[in-house]
Order: C-alpha cells, then sequence, then structure tokens
C-alpha cells in the first residue's frame, strides 16, 4: 500500500481521487493506495456480482455500483467496496453512493485482515447499511451480516455449501453458484 502524507477531507479525496492512478481510500484523513489490480478469480466475482445484481434490481429503487463509486462511512473514512448496493436517488455527477445498502468486499491477500475487522465495523455505523458481504476468491466462501432491526444489531453467518443461497433481504438472495459462476478454484 502507498501512502500520501497529505491530511484531506472526505470532499478534498473524492476530488483529489479523480487524477489517481489505482484505487484509494481515506482512512484518518489520509490517502492509501489499496490493492493494485485483481486476479482473474476476484474479477470474475465482481462481475458476476455486477451482472446478476443489476438484473435482478432492475426497475427498482437500487442499483449496483463498481467500485469507481465510494461509501462515506460517518467519522469520515471513504471506503470503495469492489460493488455497493446504492438504495438512494442518483446523483449523476456524484463520486460517492447516497444511500449504500450493501457492500461486497472479495478478499485479497494484502487487505484480507483489514477488510474482515476493521472495514466491517466501519461499514455498520453507515446508518443505511443492511448488509455487509465479504467474499474469498479462493474458495466458496462468503461471510454475510445483517442489520438485525432497526435498533442496530447485527448477525453474522458463513455460507459455504455450493448449493446454498445468500439471503440479503433487503435487496434479493443471491446462490453460490451465481457468486462463482466460471471462477476455477483449481487455476494458479
Amino acid at each position: 500500500m502507498n501512502i500520501v502524507r497529505k491530511l484531506m477531507s472526505p470532499d478534498q479525496f473524492l476530488d483529489w481521487r479523480q487524477d489517481q492512478p489505482g484505487r484509494w481510500e481515506l482512512d484518518s484523513g489520509v490517502p492509501i493506495q489499496m490493492m493494485a489490480g485483481a486476479k482473474q478469480r476476484h474479477d470474475q466475482v465482481v462481475i458476476n456480482l455486477i451482472v446478476t445484481l443489476a438484473g435482478r434490481l432492475k426497475g427498482g429503487p437500487c442499483r449496483p455500483w463498481s467500485a469507481d463509486i465510494a461509501v462515506r462511512i460517518p467519522a469520515g473514512n471513504v471506503r470503495q467496496p469492489d460493488v455497493t448496493i446504492d438504495c438512494g436517488p442518483v446523483r449523476g455527477s456524484a463520486l460517492d453512493s447516497t444511500a449504500p445498502t450493501v457492500v461486497f468486499e472479495v478478499l485479497s491477500p494484502s487487505t484480507r485482515t483489514f477488510d474482515q475487522i476493521r472495514k466491517v465495523d466501519e461499514y455498520k455505523t453507515v446508518p443505511s447499511m443492511r448488509h455487509i458481504v465479504l467474499i474469498d476468491p479462493d474458495r466458496p466462501r462468503v461471510l454475510v451480516w445483517s442489520r438485525a432491526d432497526a435498533g442496530g444489531g447485527w448477525a453474522d453467518v458463513e455460507v459455504t455449501a455450493p448449493e446454498a443461497s445468500v439471503s440479503l433481504t433487503a435487496i434479493a438472495e443471491l446462490t453460490i453458484a451465481e457468486i462463482y459462476q466460471g471462477v476455477n478454484f483449481g487455476a494458479a
């Protein structure tokens, strides 16, 4: 990870990020360059999510965004999930999600621990967030945190069975087969 030693506000960061190569996030006011490039398994999972969810959500109030659309964390950080489901109004020139409802992070070796601990806790603080989904690209394993009630309680579940479904009550249900379609776990 590369770090730029300059403190920025979320708005300054989003404007600055437009001219930067690679994927950046704002952490405690400091821009940090995240994973550079993705393996084919990782990218296949992201494409599967966007294609499947775009079809399921078509005509409704929610839509999938790619990692180019940021999620603002109330404490001031800015994150770039692999896929975000936004159920708020569309703002054509916005750089961030209006009402992020579900985020998907496809794990990578360099950010796995950070995603599983720090980002999950941060995403839980977003008022509109209903589900946080972490996906292992190297084996069929999906971790899902769901806001259990309006009071903010969260429940988590691990889904690994190839025939199982991932229930995202706020938007749709996905099967493990849909998430991992075309992913070759045996390939290096």
